[in-house]
C-alpha cells in the first residue's frame, strides 16, 4: 500500500470550511487538527481516499479538487515547495516533481513526456478509480496549474486537460479553472502544456537557490530506500515502450524525469542494471500474456519488443529453457 504526505490531507480538508466536521474527518486518517503541519507525516492511500469519501458524505465535492488547487502555496511544501519556486523556468519546476516525487507520495509517480504539440505533464497512477482516487488526481493537476501561476510571469493555462475517469455531473467549473479543453475518459492523466511557457524565466527563479536545495533534496532522497519503487517504476516504463522496440535507457530515463547519466547512477547505486530490468519485464510480459490463448505467439513477441518471432522464441527458451509454443502447451 502506497503512502502520502499528511499535508495534502490537511489542505484538502481546510478548503472545505464549514461544510464538513474538520477535526472528525482529519482524525478518521490519525490527524490532529491542531497538531503541527509535518510533511514527513505519511497516511496510507487507501485511509487518504477514505477521508475524501467521508468529506463527499457532507458535501458537494465536484469543485473541491480545484479549490485545491487554487490554495495550493509553493512555501507549505518543503525543500520540494521551494525548489518549484526558484526553478530558472516552469520546466525545471515540473522536472523537479518528476525527479523528487517520491518525497511526497510512495503510489503516484510524475513524468514530462515530449509530443509534436508541446510537453505532456502525465500522471501515472494505478488502482481502482474510486472516489478519493478521482478527487485526488484532479487536484493534483489543479495544483500544478496553480504552482505554475504563482511564478510565471504571463497568464498560464494549459493547452488541454485530460483524466481518465468518467466526467462529474457538470465540466464546466472544470474548464473555468484550467482555461482550456478537459477531457474526461482520456486514455491519460495528464496536462498538455507549451514549450514556451515552460521555458519563460520564473519570476522567482534563483540559480544559487536551486543548487542548494536541489542537493538537500538529493540528501532526502536518498535517506528513502527506494530501490523497490525504483525498480517497478523502471520496468513499468520498459513495459509501457516496448511495444514500440527495444527501448534505450536514455528513453526511459527521460520518461522518468532523469538525465541518462543521473539513471545510471541511481541504478547503480541500487544495484541494478537497465539490461537485466529489461530482460526481466520482456519475460514477465511473455510468461503472462502465454497464459491468455487470444493472443497470438507473434502478437506476444511484437508486444514484447522483438522484430521477429526467431528472435523471441530463441530469448524465451534462454530465459526457461523450452520454447513459447511448449511452455503454453504446459500451461494446458
Amino acid at each position: 500500500m502506497g503512502q502520502v504526505t499528511s499535508l495534502f490531507a490537511r489542505k484538502v480538508v481546510g478548503v472545505a470550511g464549514n461544510a464538513i466536521d474538520a477535526s472528525a474527518v482529519l482524525a478518521s486518517v490519525g490527524v490532529d487538527a491542531n497538531g503541527a503541519w509535518d510533511p514527513k507525516h505519511m497516511l496510507d492511500e487507501d485511509d487518504y481516499y477514505s477521508m475524501i469519501e467521508l468529506m463527499a458524505e457532507q458535501m458537494d465535492i465536484t469543485s473541491l479538487p480545484l479549490i485545491v488547487g487554487e490554495a495550493m502555496r509553493p512555501d507549505e511544501y518543503g525543500a520540494l515547495g521551494l525548489a518549484w519556486k526558484s526553478a530558472p523556468n516552469l520546466l525545471g519546476s515540473y522536472s523537479r516533481v518528476a525527479r523528487y516525487w517520491r518525497l511526497w507520495t510512495s503510489f503516484t509517480q510524475y513524468v514530462i513526456e515530449e509530443t509534436n504539440d508541446g510537453m505532456l505533464f502525465v500522471e501515472h497512477r494505478d488502482g481502482i478509480r474510486r472516489l478519493g482516487m478521482r478527487i485526488s488526481i484532479e487536484a493534483d493537476l489543479a495544483s500544478g496549474v496553480s504552482l505554475s501561476r504563482q511564478v510565471s510571469p504571463r497568464p498560464f493555462a494549459p493547452i488541454e486537460v485530460y483524466f481518465k475517469h468518467s466526467a462529474p455531473k457538470t465540466i464546466k467549473h472544470h474548464e473555468a479553472y484550467f482555461g482550456c479543453p478537459v477531457h474526461f475518459g482520456a486514455d491519460k492523466d495528464a496536462m498538455l502544456l507549451s514549450r514556451h511557457s515552460l521555458l519563460e524565466p520564473n519570476v522567482l527563479g534563483d540559480e544559487g537557490i536551486t543548487r542548494f536545495l536541489v542537493s538537500h533534496l538529493d540528501q532526502e532522497l536518498a535517506q528513502i530506500d527506494d530501490t523497490p519503487a525504483l525498480q517497478a517504476q523502471t520496468k513499468g516504463e520498459i513495459a509501457c515502450a516496448l511495444s514500440d522496440g527495444l527501448p534505450k535507457m536514455a528513453d526511459i530515463a527521460r520518461r522518468m524525469g532523469l538525465s541518462a547519466r543521473s539513471f545510471h547512477r541511481r541504478l547503480a547505486e541500487h544495484g541494478l542494471s537497465f539490461q537485466t530490468l529489461t530482460e526481466e519485464t520482456r519475460r514477465e510480459i511473455a510468461t503472462a500474456m502465454l497464459e491468455e490463448e487470444r493472443y497470438s505467439l507473434s502478437d506476444i513477441a511484437f508486444l514484447t519488443g522483438y522484430s521477429e518471432q526467431s528472435a523471441f522464441n530463441r530469448a524465451f527458451k534462454r530465459w526457461m529453457g523450452v520454447t513459447p509454443a511448449a511452455y503454453r502447451k504446459s500451461l494446458r
